[in-house]
């Protein structure tokens, strides 16, 4: 037999108790648990009549003489135990007229005899009339559950399928040329691998350029006859013309170059061998001014004064620094006299000699004048122009400081 679920009316078993499709409860089973009560077997509805009992027995209970006078269902008889064997009962008297039905008494155990007197009859107590057991209730059904209201019904709750797991089924290789990429063997005809979209037979690579093609102007690509024979003469010419040029035109191309050079490079410092001056204030000598501070000065009496350095080996000069003033402090440079213009003669390895004019402002702090003279050997600062020369106070040269190209 089957049990509908009454929540999604699917068929269970008779002995489940949970609906297998949706888990609602069914209600106990009829199948027998486990350690559960056991049903009480049905009475026999015909029972064999029993014998009554032998006049030995005992009497009738009171209460249950009671019982039946009330109308009540008698106690089932409780079995008495077999008697001893009696000796043979002597004949009883006649019936007692009165009605009721009284059982006779059994008769008491034979004494000794000494005579043979009977005893007197007594009256027999009533005989009970045989009791049958009663029968149990049967039980009662299970009350059906009353059927629920009909009412809205909800959409179902959609329910994803499981993923089922099959197995992949293996392609066979394929006979034919393996990719040279990943391995892969490819079916004949095939341009592209099938596993890694590689090309199966990749383009044969051009042979490397030599390096003077890859630069320019000799890396662009042309095709055959497109005037490269043309093309290649009229830079033949034009490198020609340039050697040509440079020959021609040494100094100038030389100066070129060199100045290119000055403003590419980085510079040094350089210290001269020795250094003079034609004039000096007492206490301010000429080596003040290349000790490398600024708060000691060479002291110039008045305009016209010079300073000369000179150097142990020739180098090019590439520019000239010179602090003026007694301090770079503002306060106290104010206080003396400062160069304003200077010229420099500047003399070179091979005895020629260049001259510079220097504008110097009227501030503390470096100024610098670029040039770039080769092969210089010693250099002479000599002062045109001063400012603060009232009081009597020396032009002051702070510091001057000569670099080359490294």
């Amino acid at each position: 037999m089957t049990r509908p679920c009454p929540s999604c009316g699917a068929a269970n078993a008779e002995d489940e108790d949970f609906c297998g499709s949706c888990g609602t409860y069914l209600g106990w089973s009829t199948r027998t648990r486990p350690g559960g009560p056991r049903p009480t077997p049905a009475p026999d509805p015909d029972p064999e009549p029993r014998p009554a009992p032998s006049p030995a027995a005992p009497g009738p209970d009171p209460a249950s003489a009671s019982d039946r006078e009330r109308g009540a269902a008698p106690s089932p008889a409780v079995p008495a135990a077999r008697p001893a064997p009696e000796p043979e009962p002597v004949p009883a008297p006649a019936p007692d007229p009165d009605p009721s039905p009284v059982a006779p008494e059994p008769d008491p155990a034979p004494e000794p005899r000494t005579a043979p007197v009977p005893p007197p009859p007594a009256p027999r107590p009533p005989v009970p009339a045989p009791v049958r057991p009663a029968r149990p209730k049967p039980p009662e059904p299970a009350p059906e559950p009353a059927e629920e209201p009909i009412g809205a019904v909800l959409p179902g709750v959609p329910v994803v399928a499981r993923p089922t797991v099959r197995t992949a089924a293996v392609d066979e290789e394929p006979d034919g040329e393996p990719c040279p990429s990943c391995g892969a063997n490819n079916r004949p005809g095939r341009t592209f691998c099938r596993n890694c979209a590689e090309p199966l037979k990749p383009r044969d690579q051009a042979a490397p350029l030599p390096w003077w093609r890859t630069r320019w102007p000799f890396n662009r690509r042309v095709r055959a006859g497109s005037g490269r024979l043309l093309r290649g003469g009229v830079i033949a010419l034009v490198v020609a013309g340039l050697l040509v040029a440079g020959f021609l035109l040494v100094p100038a191309g030389r100066y070129v170059v060199e100045d290119v050079r000055d403003k590419l490079g980085s510079t040094g410092e350089v210290s001269p061998l020795h250094v003079s001056a034609n004039a000096s204030a007492p206490g301010h000598p000429a080596k003040a001014a290349v000790d490398g501070v600024t708060n000691t000065y060479w002291g110039a009496p008045k305009n016209g004064d010079a300073l000369t350095a000179e150097f142990e080996d020739p180098f090019r000069l590439v520019g000239v620094t010179v602090h003026t003033g007694v301090s770079a402090k503002a306060e106290v440079f104010q206080k003396g006299a400062r160069p304003t213009r200077a010229d420099l003669t500047i003399t070179t390895k091979d005895g020629k000699v260049h001259e510079k004019t220097m504008t110097l402002a009227d501030k503390p702090g470096e100024q610098t004048l670029r040039m770039g003279i080769s092969d210089v050997v010693s250099v002479r600062f000599t002062i045109r122009e001063a400012a603060g020369q009232g009081g009597g106070h020396p032009i002051a040269l702070g510091e001057i400081e000569y670099f080359k190209r490294t």
